[in-house]
């Protein structure tokens, strides 16, 4: 069954009544100390209230300082700053022009390092050009005086000069100099004034050198000479003597290795003699002169010419050949040692290399 509506209103609305007389019945029995109490409790959070407010004032007050204090810090320093910022422009101008400056000190510094080296390089040029062209002169002095001595005082001159200038490029030049001077020391040289004499003493010899096609030898005609100072022979011995050596004058036989040599006039002997005369005073003359391959020519032509057409088995002779065998052996050594390795050394100093 279904619960009746109606019903349950009714009982709400009598029971409403009585409680609301039951509420004012108790309010009309609270004591005095609770309004007391009441008033009390709004008495201080009043005072709570006002301290609450006074606080928030300082607070705010402080705050407003705190701000104001921000504020004027702000302010101060958007002013250093700009300070900063003016600085730093002027710094960095200044480092700018410092930068200028010291590039200018930079140029000028490499200007000056040029500027030295060159100096340098011109001094040691200089240096250079003035020993090669003593050391070329000495060449020339060496070889037309036969002497060495005038070259070795060029090279240790230059030596002297290289070891002063103190230039570490310098220093192949320096030992290119000392291995030249040692080598012309141990050069064995010729003597000059010697081979001359000898030359002389061929000239001389030249008039009394047998033809390889004489009639009578030079020994024979001094035997024949000399046969007076014997006692002198029966008249019929003599005319029988006489007419013997006739009679073998008139037909020779002998051994002529060059045709030429046996047919040469009277005539023409007196110019070969000449002609080698002239061969040996040419190579006098180019000894003199330090024409060395020239000298050496004339001797081979003299020596060509003595084996040729002069008698080989006259002793007069073969002292013509010998003397004349060691002239041009002596005429071997007899170059002047060159200099080429200092030659070199100085256009390699002379190239800057």
């Amino acid at each position: 069954m279904r619960p009746d509506p109606d019903a349950d209103a009714t009982a709400i609305d009598a029971e409403l009544p009585a409680a609301q007389q039951a509420s004012a019945a108790d309010s009309k029995t609270l004591p005095p100390w609770f309004a007391v109490s009441l008033a009390l409790v709004a008495l201080l959070a009043l005072l709570v209230s006002a301290l609450l407010w006074q606080k928030l004032s300082s607070i705010q007050e402080l705050l407003a300082r705190q701000s104001a204090d921000a504020t004027a810090q702000s302010t101060e320093a958007r002013a250093i700053s700009r300070q900063a910022q003016e600085m730093a422009r002027e710094a960095a101008a200044r480092v700018a022009v410092f930068d200028a400056r010291l590039s200018e000190v930079a140029l000028q510094r490499t200007q000056l390092e040029e500027l030295m080296q060159s100096l340098s390089r011109s001094r040691d040029e200089n240096l250079v050009v003035d020993i090669d062209s003593a050391i070329r002169l000495a060449q020339q002095q060496a070889e037309l005086t036969g002497s060495v001595e005038p070259l070795l005082a060029a090279l240790r001159s230059a030596s002297q000069r290289v070891a002063r200038a103190a230039q570490p490029r310098l220093t192949p030049l320096q030992r290119a100099i000392a291995r030249d001077i040692d080598r012309i020391k141990s050069a064995a040289l010729s003597d000059t004034p010697g081979l001359l004499v000898k030359l002389d003493e061929l000239a001389h010899l030249a008039d009394e050198l047998v033809l390889a096609n004489a009639v009578l030898p030079v020994q024979a005609r001094a035997a024949v000479k000399r046969m007076p100072a014997e006692p002198a022979p029966p008249w019929w011995l003599r005319t029988f003597q006489l007419i013997q050596d006739e009679a073998k004058a008139l037909v020779r036989v002998s051994r002529i290795e060059q045709p030429e040599a046996a047919l040469l006039s009277p005539e023409q002997s007196f110019f070969l003699r000449e002609n080698f005369k002239l061969k040996l005073l040419n190579a006098r003359l180019g000894l003199l002169a330090r024409q060395l391959e020239s000298s050496r020519a004339d001797l081979a032509a003299a020596a060509i010419s003595l084996n040729k057409y002069f008698d080989l088995n006259s002793r007069r002779t073969q002292v013509a050949v010998a003397l004349l065998q060691q002239v041009q052996t002596q005429m071997k050594s007899l170059q002047i040692p060159r200099v080429d390795e200092t030659l070199a050394a100085l256009t390699t100093a002379a190239a800057g290399r």
